[in-house]
């Protein structure tokens, strides 16, 4: 019997552990907000977070989570995690909304981590989060805002 911490809830799991974790939130948690991209941790759409890291659900095993697990649908919960929901709004950042789920946990591990990131530390944070809509430019000024709203 697996125990998981899912957005503060303790949930049980009794199956296979080596169960994408990402399998384990939409099927069985019922939290279909993480989303899969390509299955394979390279485009960030699974992105949660495990004890404030971003983690790719994709492709970790069930067994294999040791911490605290946040989805989207607990990151406004958060002061880091409401502020970026106020600026990617504010910044009209979603066109099709798919990748989105997955940029906001990024970005919000990252603010929560270093809540004045220098451009490079943006880019590097979220290089590893595709967005096929190609909203980049809106995405780094929604981070510059949210950071903005978290130091003042």
């Amino acid at each position: 019997m697996i125990t998981l911490n899912i957005n503060g809830i303790d949930y049980s799991f009794d199956g296979d552990p080596e169960m994408p974790l990402l399998w384990y939130l939409r099927d069985e948690a019922g939290l279909t907000g993480t989303k899969f991209g390509c299955g394979m941790a390279l485009c960030g759409a699974c992105t949660v977070h495990v004890d404030g890291a971003p983690a790719r659900s994709c492709m970790l095993p069930v067994g294999a989570v040791r911490g605290r697990i946040t989805t989207i649908e607990a990151v406004a919960e958060t002061h880091v995690g409401r502020a970026v929901q106020e600026a990617w709004v504010k910044a009209q950042v979603p066109q099709c909304g798919y990748c989105q789920s997955g940029q906001v946990m990024t970005a919000s591990a990252l603010l929560a981590k270093d809540a004045k990131p220098t451009e490079a530390d943006i880019d590097a944070a979220m290089s590893g989060n595709i967005c096929r809509c190609a909203t980049y430019n809106r995405i780094r000024e929604a981070i510059n805002d949210a950071a903005e709203v978290l130091t003042r």
